[in-house]
């Protein structure tokens, strides 16, 4: 199924604002989130084909959310790209445990993103 709407959770305004430019850019459909609150809000409403999802958040963080929504019946066949500051391999690693389908380092490669989004959809 090819990935044509995405939901990008992060707490920072301007990777949202360029993350959401980036993908409009390439036609993708595209909702955000701030929190892990609003972003469980957006999906009762609209369920995406992608999630693009930070680490480091206030609240409950990208790994606990990332972790709830994989392990919900409903969400679990929407993959998640964790897309974070994180660099270490042991960020990407329990990263990948909690069900991301990927990982992504910021700042983002346009060229990279758009690469595992391809491979994911």
């Amino acid at each position: 199924m090819p990935i044509r709407s995405v939901l990008i959770v992060d707490d920072s305004k301007t990777e949202l604002m360029s993350l959401s430019e980036m993908l409009k850019g390439e036609g993708f459909a595209v909702t955000t989130a701030e929190n892990a609150e609003d972003a469980l809000a957006q999906l009762e409403r609209h369920k995406p084909d992608l999630i693009l999802m930070d680490v480091v958040m206030p609240g409950k963080n990208g790994f606990q959310l990332t972790r709830a929504i994989t392990r919900d019946p409903r969400f679990a066949d929407v993959p998640v790209i964790l897309c974070t500051s994180k660099n270490q391999e042991t960020d990407r690693v329990w990263g990948m445990r909690q069900g991301a389908r990927d990982y992504i380092v910021k700042p983002v490669d346009r060229v990279d993103l758009l690469g595992k989004i391809k491979q994911l959809g």
